[in-house]
């Protein structure tokens, strides 16, 4: 052992974990599609400090994967393009397409500033004017030769062609006077053609109007006349307005000709180095180009500053139509990443695309694209709380389909629940190449794989984490070097050697097992920071075993309230524990209460009632009965019955039943540990034989008598040593457990001095018969030469009781009979004496028969002298009495 950590040898992270590691290097070793992990081990075990070492130093030689950007597709703007960039050159691109707008910007705009460009300007204006007034000229010129004069209407600049005598004088020259010819068609026309056809004669109609209805007809043939002319001259400026209109398009056009001539000069020197610089990668130079054609396109837009897609927005450096969006950059050379997520939402994952609300509507564009936790993992590794994933709606169901596509496809949660109409991007989707490590309990894999289909086809590799190594040099050594590694992370005082043995007393207690070391890092990170500070407030720069002891202590008393609760009740006298004497069918029986990160062992009062000559051996498990019990509890009441049945039924009957119970218990009871002390209490009962009180037991037991070891051993024997002492260690105290759990022991030291004085005792057993040898003090099972138990056990005090219990049945069953045959001997004499009845009514009324049938005879033989045959009369009377017997 080093004299302190600062000695320890170095970290092996990976110590005790080898089927793990083995598990994630094949994984990481198969390119093919579903090869990610589930890290499955119990929480606390530093799983994600193990992979996360492990990837950072097979990361480090790894290729470092390429940048990511999005940018806007002029194409379709609803669909940004994603471009590939090797690792460091995306922020590049952004930084030189910022500084291209940039210059190109003030470029432009000084270019459309210039003296040059206004002489151009200006001669392109001037001359397309000229050909329009020379137009005009010549149209005005053609109506003079009707007496016509081309003019415009003050009230909407419009030229027509009117009789001099219409022309605007002083006084009406608010209404019509005589301007320049416009200069754009614009202002010369926007009378549509029938309004031009029209108005001449309409001036005409007024005109008659003024002048009267009744007209000459040299009057009216002269009016006529200039109708003709003017409609003509009327006609004749619609087609110069036409000409004009394409007089004034082709300046327009030589206009944008010029733009993009100065455009084109103007920016292609600030495009031409980045073509040059991007140009192995061809779908950049390509974006560039489209860039290029659009500012040139556009020039006018951007000079003008108008525009809000030409306009860089607050905190931005360039617009967002050519904005540059990094969504994942790496430093070249640097590796592959190796990230963890610890909120694992649908966006956090897979990214988003954020919108903003302007004057009530919802806006987005290319550089409001969020990269996820993919994105930023691509090419890496990524490491996620497997609980944490399937506690946010969709991000299950977006992690697994973006492994599955092996690709990212940005999509709004929004829109898939549909609570928004409102419309978003649709970025291009991104290829992903990525190693996926969940980190979770065994349970919950194997949940997610009953529960998910496809869960086995994405995570198609199980890493399984010890909890434990076994106790040796090696692994102990290696448990130094990670205390040793935490101190240093942490900055504590170094731990000597005493403190150290100190710890890895305590692991293997955390690891019920002597030959064990547990591996939860939580609880020694747990205990190294309360170790340090019992130290410094010692004012010590070494920590010692008596510092880790403290903190231990602390610990302890910290998550020892409903311990402490109980103890209170069992001095006064509410807990109902007996450890002196003995009594029939009473069993203190050891159990273990766990509650959030409290778990201490405390003994509770096992009973067992026989009912004699009811039932068949059936045992009523009452906890069961009423949902306190387990599954694994019933299981045990099973087992139980079956060696009972299989014990004395090849003897005798079970003419009984039995129920069992836990007292002054009013939580939920589950597993087999106390089935050995149900066995105990039962068969006391059944024996009428005590069970002595000093003694506890615990251990599981299969339906062949053989004592199985439990859990929570040294907390169980801790707990009754407790109480023991609460109630005055006698010396005849102790407790009884299982062989197996020997092995297991990591006792406390004032329970193992008061076991050294002969205080207490431990007793190992390796069947039911040796418990009960020790709970009672008689021979168990010992049979005599006929092969049947002899009286003076335990075993052939039952077979007793139940031959005794069928004797009295017997007995019982005897005076039953006596009492039903006198019972049907009383309803035979009912019976006959209710039949004579019936004779005797049956003779009287034959009696009146005759006597009536004589009278009629009598006085027939009066009327008929005829004689009386008395044979008939005999013969009814012997019938009468053969039916009365």
């Amino acid at each position: 052992m080093p004299t302190d950590t600062r000695t320890a040898p170095d970290l092996d992270v990976g110590f005790g974990q080898q089927r793990a590691l083995k598990a994630l290097h094949t994984a990481l070793d198969i390119k093919a599609s579903g090869y990610h992990v589930f890290a499955a081990g119990e929480n606390g075990l530093g799983k994600r400090t193990v992979i996360s070492r492990l990837l950072t130093r097979i990361a480090a030689d790894a290729p470092t994967p390429d940048d990511w950007v999005y940018v806007h597709n002029f194409t379709d703007p609803r669909t940004p393009l994603a471009l590939r960039l090797p690792a460091g050159q995306a922020s590049l691109l952004q930084k030189q397409v910022n500084n291209l707008w940039q210059q190109a910007k003030k470029r432009l705009s000084q270019r459309f500033r210039s003296d040059q460009y206004q002489s151009k300007i200006e001669a392109i204006k001037n001359s397309t004017h000229q050909k329009e007034s020379h137009a005009y000229d010549a149209l005005n010129a053609e109506g003079k030769q009707y007496d016509l004069a081309l003019t415009f209407r003050s009230f909407d600049n419009k030229a027509v062609f009117v009789h001099p005598s219409q022309l605007p004088t002083e006084s009406n020259s608010d209404d019509d006077k005589q301007i320049k010819i416009p200069s754009n068609r614009q202002d010369s026309e926007k009378l549509d053609d029938s309004e031009k056809v029209n108005i001449l004669s309409d001036e005409n109609t007024e005109s008659k109007e003024n002048k009267g209805s009744t007209y000459g007809n040299n009057e009216y043939e002269a009016e006529l006349n200039n109708f003709v002319q003017k409609n003509h001259m009327q006609k004749r400026l619609s087609q110069l307005t036409i000409a004009l209109e394409q007089l004034e398009d082709e300046a327009n056009d030589e206009i944008e000709a010029l733009h993009r001539s100065i455009a084109q000069r103007a920016l292609q020197p600030l495009f031409t180095p980045i073509y040059e610089q991007f140009a192995t990668h061809p779908l950049v130079v390509e974006y560039l180009k489209t860039v290029f054609d659009d500012m040139v396109t556009h020039v006018e837009r951007i000079v003008n500053g108008d525009d809000e897609e030409f306009v860089t927005a607050v905190l931005a450096t360039t617009p967002s139509r050519y904005a540059v969006n990094v969504i994942v950059s790496h430093t070249p050379d640097s590796g592959a990443p190796v990230s963890f997520e610890d909120l694992p939402t649908h966006l956090n994952l897979l990214g988003h695309v954020e919108q903003i609300t302007q004057l009530g509507t919802v806006t987005t564009d290319v550089s409001m694209i969020r990269a996820g936790a993919l994105h930023r993992a691509n090419g890496g590794y990524l490491l996620l709380e497997a609980s944490h994933v399937l506690e946010h709606p969709y991000a299950w169901q977006g992690l697994k389909r973006a492994l599955q596509s092996r690709k990212i496809k940005l999509s709004s949660l929004e829109q898939m629940l549909t609570l928004t109409g409102s419309l978003s991007l649709s970025p291009a989707p991104i290829d992903l190449d990525i190693k996926v490590i969940l980190l979770g309990e065994a349970d919950l894999y194997y949940e997610l794989l009953e529960l998910e289909p496809e869960f086995d086809a994405v995570f198609k590799v199980r890493a399984d984490f010890h909890d434990d190594v076994p106790r040796t040099i090696e692994h102990e050594l290696a448990l130094v070097a990670k205390m040793a590694d935490i101190i240093d992370y942490a900055n504590l005082y170094p731990f000597d050697s005493s403190a150290q043995a100190t710890l890895l007393e305590h692991l293997s207690l955390q690891a019920e097992e002597q030959d064990r070391l547990s591996l939860h890092s939580d609880l020694l990170i747990k205990l190294l920071h309360e170790s340090n500070r019992h130290a410094r407030l010692n004012s010590d720069d070494m920590v010692t075993a008596d510092h880790v002891t403290q903190a231990i202590d602390d610990m302890d008393e910290r998550s020892g309230y409903l311990r402490d609760l109980y103890w209170d009740e069992l001095k006064n006298g509410q807990q109902l524990i007996q450890t002196q004497g003995d009594a029939i069918g009473q069993v203190n029986a050891l159990t273990v209460v766990s509650y959030a990160d409290s778990e201490f062992g405390m003994p509770a009062r096992l009973t067992a009632v026989i009912q004699p000559n009811i039932g068949t051996g059936e045992i009523l498990d009452i906890e069961r009965d009423v949902d306190l019990g387990g599954s694994l509890h019933a299981k045990g009441m099973l087992i139980m019955t079956s060696y009972l049945r299989a014990l004395f039924s090849q003897h005798h009957a079970l003419n009984f039943s039995a129920s069992l119970a836990f007292e002054q218990s009013y939580a939920q009871i589950d597993g087999d540990s106390a089935l050995v002390s149900e066995g105990c209490a039962l068969l006391s009962a059944l024996a009428n034989v005590p069970i002595n009180q000093s003694l506890a037991i615990t251990g599981s037991m299969n339906q062949l008598g053989e004592v199985q070891a439990v859990g929570g051993i040294n907390a169980k024997i801790a707990g009754f040593f407790d109480a023991c002492r609460e109630q005055e260690l006698t010396g005849d105290q102790g407790v009884v457990i299982p062989m197996a759990n020997v092995k297991q022991l990591m006792l406390r030291d004032d329970i193992i001095d008061a076991v050294n004085r002969g205080k207490f005792h431990i007793y190992g057993v390796y069947t039911l018969s040796e418990a009960l040898t020790l709970m009672t003090g008689l021979p168990i099972d010992t049979m005599n030469k006929k092969g049947r138990y002899r009286k003076d056990t335990l075993f052939g005090k039952v077979l007793s009781r139940l031959m005794l219990w069928d004797e009295n049945q017997e007995n019982t069953d005897d005076i039953d009979d006596e009492k039903s045959k006198k019972k049907a001997k009383k309803k035979r004499k009912e019976k006959r004496q209710k039949k004579e009845g019936k004779r005797i009514k049956e003779r009287q009324r034959i009696k009146e028969k005759r006597k009536d049938e004589k009278c009629s005879e009598e006085s027939n033989k009066q009327s008929d002298a005829k004689p009386i045959d008395n044979t008939l009369n005999d013969t009814e009377t012997t019938a009468v009495d053969e039916d009365g017997n």
